[in-house]
């Protein structure tokens, strides 16, 4: 609207002209909300509340004489109540421009004020002090001006005569000293630990280069292995034909031999043994032929002797029985000798050799002696011996 006015946020309307006055201000104040303005009869003005900064730079001397150059930082701005708003609006409405100029002049003769009361040490050691003595030194000057101080800072402090830094060379030269010693123990430290990288790293070039030898030994081994691999496997396998060429000749040979143990060795023992025997049996036939023909002999001739004289003995008795045997005995030698002929030309198997030989022609022999005998016996007793119909009929078989 044409009559309406609102202030900013950070500004105050003052409106002179009015009847309502507070205060004894001779004119409004509004702050954060709008107001009608009478035209010729009432005027509105803006006064700014925003924060302000003033830089401070002063030639100071300490408690101690020694002059030196400051600069500070102020920051102000005006009070937000009424009555610093009236005070500020008095002072500086017209002047807005120039109230950073006017606070820091007040600012400076504080400064140089509280300054002048302290020592070099103090001032660089204690800063925060003369912040807040300066504050605390102007505030009642700020306080009829309206102005309130948020902050006050010494930026830097400038010493021409070189006392500061007189002050600081102990200071600096044992912090170079020890700066020095740190350095020569850092650089020893740094030489040790370059000595041990270097060493550990000869070691893991050495450990390096000892199993690049290994793996280059294994490399070639397994080349070489390789290599060989081809005659290893020849000669193998040579060797296991070699081997079975070996078992099959083994086997062979044991073949051949119980080839040669069938077909030759064994018939031929065989053979050796039909051959022995056939031989101990015609040495035993002719033994047997022999000693029958012998024994035969001397039976017969016994039997001959024997029949003689029973032959006698009978003539002369008379006896009918005896002349009848007489016969028979004078039969017995041809009996004998067609039993000897049949053994002889007989194809007989002895199983007991030559005691066999002889138990048979004992037996043939024996039955002539048993005829022999009967006779004798009835000779001397008179009675008949042997039964006509009972004698043994001998024939020869051939």
């Amino acid at each position: 609207m044409l009559f309406w006015h609102v202030p900013a946020p950070n500004e105050a309307m003052l409106i002179s002209g009015s009847k309502r006055q507070t205060q004894d201000t001779q004119f409004r104040i509004v702050t954060g909300h709008g107001s009608f303005v009478v035209p010729v009869k009432q005027k509105a003005r803006m006064l700014s509340l925003a924060l302000r900064e003033a830089e401070i730079t002063e030639d100071c001397v300490t408690q101690q004489g020694i002059r030196l150059n400051v600069r500070a930082v102020a920051v102000f701005k005006v009070g937000d109540d009424a009555v610093s708003i009236a005070n500020a609006a008095r002072r500086f409405l017209s002047e807005q421009d120039q109230m950073e100029e006017l606070a820091g002049r007040i600012f400076a003769g504080h400064l140089r004020s509280i300054i002048g009361g302290l020592t070099v040490e103090q001032i660089i050691r204690e800063r925060n002090r003369v912040s807040q003595e300066v504050i605390a030194g102007s505030h009642g000057e700020m306080e009829k001006l309206g102005i309130v101080v948020d902050a006050l800072q010494i930026q830097e402090i400038d010493d021409a005569t070189g006392y500061i830094n007189n002050l600081a060379a102990p200071h600096a030269a044992a912090v170079a000293s020890q700066a020095r010693i740190a350095q020569a123990r850092a650089d020893q430290e740094a030489a040790e630990r370059e000595q041990q990288a270097a060493a550990l790293k000869a070691e893991y070039e050495r450990d390096t280069a000892i199993k690049r030898a290994g793996f280059l030994a294994e490399t070639e081994q397994y080349n070489a292995r390789a290599a060989q691999a081809g005659p290893l496997a020849q000669a193998r396998s040579s060797q296991e034909v070699i081997e079975e060429q070996t078992a099959l000749a083994e086997r062979q040979a044991g073949l051949a031999a119980q080839r040669l143990e069938a077909e030759v060795r064994r018939p031929a023992d065989a053979e050796a043994y039909r051959q022995r025997t056939l031989a101990e049996a015609a040495r035993d036939r002719a033994k047997f032929q022999a000693d029958g023909s012998a024994y035969t002999e001397r039976t017969l001739a016994q039997a001959q002797a024997d029949a003689n004289t029973a032959r006698a003995a009978s003539l002369r008795d008379g006896n009918q029985e005896l002349i009848a045997a007489n016969r028979i005995v004078e039969n017995l030698p041809a009996l004998a000798d067609a039993a000897a002929r049949g053994m002889k030309g007989a194809n007989l198997t002895v199983l007991n050799g030559t005691s066999g030989v002889n138990e048979m022609a004992a037996g043939v022999v024996g039955q002539g002696l048993a005829i022999l005998q009967s006779l004798q016996r009835s000779a001397s007793t008179g009675k008949p011996a042997v039964d006509a119909k009972r004698a043994p009929r001998i024939t020869d078989s051939n």
